[in-house]
C-alpha cells in the first residue's frame, strides 16, 4: 500500500503523484496493490497522516490483505511504530525503501560497504523505538518493573555496537576513498576525464556502452547502477577521454546516502566535463534535470563545465517537444542511446572542449622528459617529429586547455622557441572561453 503526504513546496507529479515511488516499490520486489493521498498544511506529529487518513488506511490495508505500507516520506520512529499499530501492518518510510534497493543493488566489497553504513546511521536513531518489547507487561506489573533494568542495558550494548561497527566501517571505507582520489587524480593527469551524471533510469548506462568498450548493466529500473565504471572513449583526431558512469540521482534521495557514496561520487566530482543525461520523453524530466543540479552542487561537483544531453529523443511522440527543450537550452545535444542518433554530434562537443582553441605550433622539450613527450603524443596530434641535440621538437595541433595541463603539470617546454605563456599570448590572443554551457539551466530557474 503506497501512502503520500503532500506538503506545500514539496513536488508532486499532478498526472500521476505515485509514479516515482511506485517504480522504487517494484524495483524493490514489492507489488502494488493500493494508494493513498493527503495534503496537509504540516503533518501529524502521532502519525503522519491525519487521524481519519490513517483510520482509513487501515481499513485498505484490512480490504486488500496488504503486508507492507510504502510511504512516500521520511517518518519519525515514533510515527512508524504509531501507523504500525494502527494498521497492524510493517510500514518503511521512503528512505528505509530506498536502502533496502541500493543494498540488494550492491556488488562491490565498496558498495556494500557504503550501503551498511547508512543502513546503521539510520537504524542508530530508531534503536529505542524498536525496543517495543520493552513496554510489554507480564504479570499485571506496573510498565517497566521488572524488564526496564535489562532492557536498557540491552539497549545501550546495541547503541555501543552500533558505533563501534559504524567508526570500523569508516575507517575501511576511508582507506578505500582515499585510494580512489588517488586514482582519479592520477587518472585526470593522463587523461581528459568525462563523468555521465543524471537522474535515475535517465540511459546513463546505455549511453556509456555505446560510447566505450561496455559493461556497463543496463536495465529499466531504478538504480541499476551502483558501482562506478570507467572506460576509454575515443573521439578520433588523437583524443581519448577517460568517460565514468555513476549511481543515478533521485528526487529526496538521503544525505546520508548521499555521504556514504563519496568514494563512488568521486568520480564526478573529479571530473573534468561532465555530460547530463536527461530522459525528455519522462514527463517530469523538468524536475529530474532540478534534481541532478541541485544534488551536484550538494557533492561539490559546481566547477566543471556541462553538456546536457537530451537523451531518448526516439520515445518523443512530437518532435515539437524536442524543439521545446532546444528553445530553452540552445547548447543542448539531442541523442538517442539506445537508438545511436546524435553521439557523433556530442563527441564533437567533448573533443572540442578537449581540445580547446586549436593552434599548429613547435613544441620544444628535453629528451629525458618522457612524461610531455607522452602527454602530447596521447592528448595532442602530433604531425611531425624531430630528435637531436638532448632536445625532442614535434609540430602538434594542441588547444590551450591541454597547453594550460602541460604548464600546470610543470612541463620545461618552450612553444615556437618562445616562453610558452609569452606564445600562449601571441598564438591564442588571450583568454580561452569554453565552447561548453558552464550549465544547463538559465539563471532564471537557479535559485
Amino acid at each position: 500500500m503506497l501512502v503520500a503526504v503532500h506538503l506545500p513546496g514539496r513536488y508532486v507529479d499532478a498526472s500521476d503523484p505515485f509514479s516515482e515511488l511506485r517504480a522504487l516499490a517494484e524495483t524493490a520486489g514489492a507489488e502494488v496493490v493500493g494508494e493513498l493521498i493527503q495534503n496537509r498544511r504540516l503533518p501529524s506529529g502521532k502519525t503522519y497522516l491525519g487521524k481519519g487518513k490513517t483510520q482509513e488506511l487501515a481499513g485498505l490495508v484490512g480490504t486488500t490483505a496488504a503486508s507492507l505500507v510504502i510511504f512516500d516520506n521520511d517518518l519519525s520512529p515514533a510515527q512508524i511504530r504509531a501507523v504500525e499499530e494502527a494498521t497492524q501492518c510493517k510500514v518503511v518510510d521512503r528512505s528505509e525503501l530506498i536502502l533496502d534497493i541500493f543494498a540488494n543493488r550492491a556488488a562491490t566489497h565498496a558498495a556494500k560497504i557504503q550501503v551498511e553504513i547508512a543502513q546503521l546511521e539510520y537504524t542508530y536513531p530508531r534503536l529505542r523505538a524498536m525496543w517495543s518489547h520493552l513496554e510489554q507487561v507480564a504479570g499485571g506489573a506496573p510498565v517497566g518493573i521488572g524488564t526496564r533494568g535489562p532492557g536498557e542495558k540491552q539497549l545501550e550494548i546495541d547503541r555501543r555496537l552500533v558505533q563501534q561497527r559504524l567508526r570500523q566501517l569508516k575507517r575501511e571505507l576511508g582507506r578505500i576513498q582515499g585510494r580512489k582520489a588517488r586514482e582519479v587524480q592520477r587518472r585526470n593527469i593522463d587523461y581528459f576525464t568525462v563523468g555521465l551524471v543524471g537522474y535515475t533510469n535517465a540511459g546513463k548506462s546505455t549511453l556509456f556502452n555505446r560510447l566505450t568498450a561496455g559493461g556497463a548493466f543496463t536495465h529499466r529500473r531504478l538504480f541499476a547502477t551502483l558501482s562506478t565504471r570507467v572506460e576509454r572513449w575515443d573521439l578520433d583526431g588523437g583524443n581519448a577521454v577517460m568517460l565514468s558512469d555513476t549511481v543515478g540521482f533521485i528526487h529526496d534521495l538521503p544525505h546520508h546516502l548521499v555521504a556514504s557514496f563519496r568514494s563512488t561520487l568521486e568520480e564526478t566530482v573529479f571530473a573534468q566535463l561532465l555530460i547530463i543525461v536527461l530522459d525528455v520523453a519522462d514527463p517530469n524530466a523538468p524536475m529530474q534535470l532540478e534534481t541532478v543540479y541541485r544534488t551536484l552542487d550538494e557533492i561539490g561537483a559546481a566547477d566543471q563545465p556541462r553538456v546536457l544531453g537530451l537523451n531518448k529523443i526516439d520515445l518523443l511522440d512530437d518532435d515539437r517537444e524536442l524543439l521545446v527543450w532546444l528553445n530553452r537550452y540552445p547548447d543542448a545535444v539531442p541523442i538517442s542511446a539506445a537508438a545511436g542518433d546524435g553521439l557523433d554530434a556530442l563527441a564533437e562537443v567533448v573533443r572540442t572542449e578537449v581540445r580547446g582553441d586549436v593552434r599548429q605550433v613547435k613544441v620544444t622539450m628535453p629528451m629525458s622528459d618522457g612524461k610531455t613527450i607522452a602527454f602530447l603524443e596521447k592528448r595532442a596530434e602530433v604531425l611531425d617529429r624531430r630528435y637531436g641535440d638532448g632536445q625532442a621538437e614535434l609540430t602538434v595541433r594542441i588547444g590551450r586547455r591541454q597547453v594550460d595541463e602541460l604548464l600546470a603539470q610543470g612541463a620545461k617546454i618552450r612553444i615556437n622557441g618562445l616562453d610558452p605563456r609569452e606564445a600562449v599570448k601571441r598564438e591564442w590572443n588571450g583568454p580561452e572561453s569554453s565552447p561548453v554551457a558552464r550549465s544547463p539551466l538559465p539563471p532564471s530557474e537557479r535559485s
